[in-house]
């Protein structure tokens, strides 16, 4: 009986000690686990923030490089149209420096009349226009027309410019009707740059709304 119960006593001591660290290595295999599982997580958060955080800047500089793409077209634009008419005003001055002046009509307030903000002809510049137009064809020799439209200052500078060259576009329209030749004639404006009288006073503006139109051999 004695030996039996001892028997007994050292098989469960032999049960626990096998046992007791296969339960012991499966809990510290979970711990091990989680913390593994919990590092992944974290690296995986960090790799997606990073990813957030390249693709948020790759839109804001895609935006900042359209927009600069943006300015520097509109500079181009503006350097090319200021190019084109210095080359027009550089040419139409070769051109009065070389050639003979014939004629030179100024319409101004008390010919052409020009409304504010407006570039139709009078009556008064029509008829002004049909006897320089007789003129030239009557002369007999080729000749070169130079058409400079004018302004006020009232309005922007910009505005302006368009509004001068709608003038001298105007003048030339009408040349061009009354059988002088197109490619004859050269247009350009001024807008308010070249003023001729005080603008701070309306009939000063009115001066300073006008095209000048010269005929050179």
């Amino acid at each position: 009986m004695y030996r039996n119960r001892r028997l007994m006593l050292v098989v469960a001591a032999i049960v626990v000690l096998l046992v007791s660290p296969a339960c012991v290595s499966k809990k510290l295999f979970r711990q091990n686990s989680d913390q593994v599982d919990s590092r992944v997580r974290g690296v995986e958060n960090m790799v997606e923030e990073n990813e957030r955080r390249i693709s948020d800047l790759k839109s804001e500089t895609d935006a900042r490089v359209a927009q600069l793409d943006g300015r520097v077209g509109d500079a181009m634009k503006l350097g090319e149209a200021a190019m084109g008419k210095a080359n027009d005003a550089s040419m139409m001055a070769d051109k009065a420096m070389k050639g003979k002046l014939l004629w030179s009509v100024t319409l101004s307030s008390d010919k052409v009349k020009f409304g504010f903000g407006k570039a139709e002809l009078s009556d008064a510049a029509k008829a002004e226009l049909s006897a320089l137009a007789g003129q030239i064809k009557g002369y007999g020799k080729a000749v070169y027309v130079e058409i400079e439209g004018h302004t006020d200052s009232v309005g922007s500078e910009d505005y302006n410019q368009r509004l001068g060259q709608a003038r001298a576009d105007a003048v030339r329209s009408y040349l061009a009707s009354k059988g002088v030749p197109l490619y004859a004639i050269s247009t350009i404006s001024f807008g308010e740059t070249k003023p001729v009288a005080d603008n701070g006073t309306s009939s000063g503006r009115a001066a300073n709304r006008r095209v000048v139109v010269r005929v050179l051999e």
